[in-house]
């Protein structure tokens, strides 16, 4: 009993020296407001599909307007003039959406702290099949006026 009453007092004494505690608010987490112009660097590595390698996406009114191979796989890719074969973000998320409603072992959307936009989608159906996985990585993310990326000099 002797060593309770000074615990409570020390604890009494500290407590108001602490700072006001600010109320917890459960705040949904920012959701992407799709630009009407951006632009993004793609790279699809995983998974049997025709979208592999990195491309240079120029989206306007939600619209892929651009589509630039930047590597040898990525030209191949576009080579087969699919259409629709390059997303927007906005289909990257609402694949990703249809894999989690769908049941998919896998679903990872990452996104960027500051506006929401996502930066890595992971796809993975069954974990029992191979080459059925989708991943892609968003880099370069520009919004306006779409940047083009500069031009290797000719000499």
């Amino acid at each position: 009993m002797r060593r309770l009453i000074p615990c409570a007092v020390l604890a009494a004494l500290l407590g108001g020296c602490a700072e006001p505690q600010p109320s917890v608010v459960n705040e949904a987490p920012p959701t992407w407001k799709v630009p009407d112009k951006y632009a993004f660097n793609l790279t699809s590595e995983c998974g049997e599909q025709p979208l592999i390698g990195k491309f240079r996406v120029t989206v306007v009114g939600d619209k892929v307007t651009r589509a630039e191979g930047l590597d040898d796989p990525a030209r191949r890719a576009l080579m087969l003039r699919l259409a629709n074969l390059v997303p927007t973000l906005r289909q990257l998320e609402a694949q990703a959406e249809t894999a989690r409603q769908k049941g998919a072992d896998v679903v990872e959307v990452e996104r960027e702290p500051s506006d929401a936009h996502p930066t890595r989608i992971m796809i993975d159906p069954s974990s029992e099949a191979q080459d059925d996985e989708q991943c892609y990585t968003i880099q370069d993310y520009t919004i306006g006026l779409a940047a083009e990326p500069s031009a290797t000099p000719s000499r």
